[in-house]
């Protein structure tokens, strides 16, 4: 047979120059973008750029653009390009070679999905191609908070963060397999200008006591400056009234902080702390030490056991986070905390080494730990802080078995492979060592289930973190008889640790602190306080909280002596209004120091709290109105309200409207009227969930009940004090209130005779503490444990 071969009059058609120009190209494309820098929380509008590769895009192709889902950056909406956060996507064709076709896309379809594309990039800008293909060259522009036909712009991020990313992934062919374009768009969102002055200090010292103070200067967000040249002053007035100053350096590098270190106070007391920055008006709020001799061997250490940092899903990196933890936010403990399905074992090692170098005993106590990621049906979240020195016990244990619930994250490839699941098989990782492990349920997205419980591991729960509060969680394992005893924690995904401040989106609370008795600062000590249960649990402030029976302190079992009151003692800065004694789910005893101080004749409130569900996305969000008829509203606060965009204001001289979000948390506004015998008050408001998918603009209704109204006049608000309309949801209710005018006590003490408690014999009663100051934060004591 002969050979056949080509004809050598045969020539290839090819656009002239195409071939070469799309090999000159990135296969996958390129992005860009024109900013390098934002500050957070700015209004602004940013341009990206997506040039396509090589591959070009076909019919039916797609893009995200995508960024990491715990940002608060404001969601995007494609309904109204006149209203703020707008995002809108046009393509541009690039010169056409000779002999080439054009392309014959129609449109570009732009939508927002909140969990459109894998952890950690799930939050994602959707643009679909719409009828036709684009070829390779062709761009396509990407406005976040497009600005032209009148819109706002897109409110940034609110908390700071180095080499925030924006990933673009696209499906060249319209087959829904995504491939990442190499080169995100990267840029540093860094503090707003200077709002505010933070003083830490503790609560509670013994005369005498070596103890640090330190001012920092933050945005409004609550984020920290940096680099900042600036002198102030740290005024201290003893009980006697007498007054101290002392001088204020902030380091001109790094963090904006003064550190006052060794300060000592000799005379027995409260004492006002309060701090100024030169040349501006800023100045800090009030904070208060109390001098007084130990009732016991015992000192009181802050402690935040729950933080993330980027080798999860966290914001910056692990010595970041940490370093802030003990020099910003000037905690006493820190514990370090990653998603065990998601970190890598380079990761870990590297942070084990980081910790044990910060750890100093004496000054800083630092533990390594995990979150065991288990679904709700399968026991739910679980942190694990391993309390002793040495290498911890993961990703492996001593027999080589893996301890991660399971291994997945985006370097992973192929199928979930499950590890240590169900929580019980957790349990049997570490029950051999229980005095070298502390394990703590919480509530976060994957809540904690308290159908599963181990009394040796699980010594405390988490009550209050950026989360939400979760009172409910707590009361539901003591009622089942757990002896569980009071935490709290920031579980920190954005870089501020230690009672860090809310954001505007899942984690809309201010991250908590667990306060611990310990006798010394050290792993043992603080490890064997926390397993003791001698904690209490704020919503990030340091106060302080305590009961006991003579000498038996929260936290312990023991026999009641009914001869032997107990007693409380509570330490705040804003005020105490509320004190309540829990009998595990069961209020049995409560103070009301509004009414003790003296209730205002003419001063209500209108306070709204709660969640609409005990998982994920529990937020209920509020946009309400207070009428008033037959007084006028001559002044209007807010207590409560966790950042600049929750808000209320005056309409009128007798309307008031107001929009927040409650996590489990409580919000106020307080009204002074002109008077209170001849009003009439009405409040009416709309509740909404969170926008997980859809348009932002049009928030999903809370489908148990999308409306709530309360009415009352001034005369039965004189006569009843209170009214709540409990609304179906989690602990969700809204109640107008008399409050007092006066200042509320920062200090109280008292004791509590069994005589007005009417207790039944039972095994074992759970008592503890719970109180809430003026500004809406709270305290929980672990329970004492007592048998009648």
């Amino acid at each position: 047979m002969d050979s056949i071969t080509p004809s050598a009059s045969v020539v290839a058609t090819v656009p002239s120059g195409l071939s070469d120009y799309v090999h000159s190209l990135p296969f996958l494309g390129r992005i860009s973008l024109d900013r390098k820098q934002l500050s957070a929380g700015e209004w602004t509008e940013l341009v990206l750029t997506y040039e396509i590769g090589g591959v070009g895009l076909a019919d039916g192709a797609w893009l995200k653009l995508a960024f990491k889902f715990y940002s608060d950056w404001a969601l995007f909406q494609t309904s109204d390009p006149r209203a703020a956060n707008y995002v809108s996507a046009e393509y541009h064709a690039t010169t056409l070679r000779h002999g080439q076709s054009s392309p014959t896309v129609q449109a570009l379809k732009v939508r927002f999905d909140q969990k459109g594309h894998e952890r950690p990039f799930q939050k994602a800008v959707i643009i679909d191609i719409v009828d036709g293909y684009l070829n390779p060259g062709d761009r396509i522009i990407i406005r976040l908070g497009d600005r032209r036909q009148g819109g706002a712009g897109t409110r940034v991020q609110t908390f700071v963060e180095k080499n925030f990313r924006f990933r673009m992934f696209i499906d060249p062919l319209g087959s829904s397999k995504f491939a990442e374009v190499p080169g995100d768009c990267v840029l540093d969102i860094v503090p707003a200008a200077p709002a505010a002055l933070e003083l830490i200090a503790p609560r509670l010292v013994a005369p005498h006591q070596n103890f640090d103070a330190r001012l920092r200067i933050d945005d409004v967000w609550g984020n920290t400056l940096e680099n900042q040249k600036a002198t102030g002053r740290l005024m201290l007035t003893a009980p006697s009234g007498k007054e101290h100053t002392l001088k204020a350096d902030f380091a001109s590098s790094g963090w904006a902080i003064a550190l006052l270190k060794g300060v000592q106070l000799d005379e027995a007391g409260e004492w006002l702390f309060k701090g100024s920055l030169d040349d501006t008006s800023i100045v800090s709020v009030a904070t208060y030490v109390t001098v007084e001799a130990k009732e016991n061997d015992l000192s009181v250490f802050y402690a935040d056991l729950h933080v993330h940092s980027q080798d999860t899903v966290g914001t910056n990196d692990t010595y970041y986070n940490l370093s802030y933890g003990k020099d910003v936010a000037g905690l006493d403990v820190l514990g370090y905390t990653v998603n065990d399905f998601n970190v890598t074992e380079a990761k870990w090692d590297e942070a084990v080494g980081i910790i044990s170098r910060l750890n100093q005993p004496g000054q800083f106590v630092c533990y390594p730990g995990t979150e065991w990621c288990g679904n709700s049906a399968a026991g739910g979240d679980r942190n694990v802080v391993f309390l002793r020195d040495g290498k911890p016990r993961f990703p492996f244990d001593a027999a080589g078995n893996s301890v991660r619930s399971f291994e997945w994250n985006e370097f992973t490839a192929g199928a979930i492979k499950p590890g240590t699941w169900p929580v019980d098989q957790l349990w049997a990782a570490y029950a051999d060592d229980p005095e070298g492990h502390l394990m703590i349920p919480h509530v976060g997205g994957r809540r904690c289930i308290f159908d599963w419980y181990h009394p040796e591991l699980e010594r405390l729960t988490e009550i209050t973190s950026a989360w939400g509060q979760f009172h409910w969680n707590y009361i539901d394992a003591l009622a089942r008889g757990y002896r569980v005893g009071a935490s709290a924690a920031s579980d920190e995904h954005q870089g501020r640790c230690g009672g860090g401040a809310p954001a505007t989106a899942v984690f809309g609370s201010r991250g908590g602190l667990t306060g611990v008795l310990a006798e010394r600062l050290d792993r043992a000590s603080i490890g064997g306080a926390l397993r003791a249960r001698r904690t209490f649990a704020t919503t990030g402030e340091r106060s302080f909280a305590s009961i006991r029976q003579g000498n038996v302190w929260m936290g312990e079992e023991a026999q009641a002596d009914l001869n032997v009151p107990l007693s409380y003692r509570l330490l705040g800065t804003a005020g105490w209004e509320e004190v309540s004694l829990f009998d595990a789910e069961r209020c049995i005893w409560q103070r009301n120091l509004h009414a003790e101080v003296g209730f205002s004749p003419r001063q209500i409130r209108i306070r709204i709290g709660g969640a609409r569900i005990k998982d994920r996305y529990r937020a209920a969000y509020w946009r309400g109105a207070i009428e008033i008829t037959g007084a006028a509203i001559l002044d209007v606060g807010t207590v409560g309200f966790d950042h600049p965009e929750q808000t209320a204001w005056r309409e009128s001289a007798r309307t008031v409207y107001f929009t927040t979000a409650t996590h489990g948390d409580t919000d106020a506004i307080e009204l002074t009227l002109s008077a209170l015998e001849d009003a009439r008050i009405q409040v009416s408001a709309d509740l909404f969930g969170y926008t997980k998918v859809g348009d932002p603009l049009q928030p999903p209704v809370h489908t148990a009940c999308p409306k709530a109204s309360l009415e009352i006049s001034g005369q039965d608000l004189l006569m009843k004090s209170e009214v709540v309309l409990d609304i179906p949801g989690v602990e969700l209710r809204l109640s107008v209130e008399r409050i007092t005018e006066s200042a509320l006590p920062r200090d109280i003490a008292g004791d509590i005779d069994w005589s007005c408690l009417s207790l039944p014999p039972c095994p074992a009663h759970a008592l503890f503490l719970t109180a809430r100051q003026r500004d809406q934060s709270r305290v929980w004591t672990s329970p004492l444990f007592l048998t009648v």
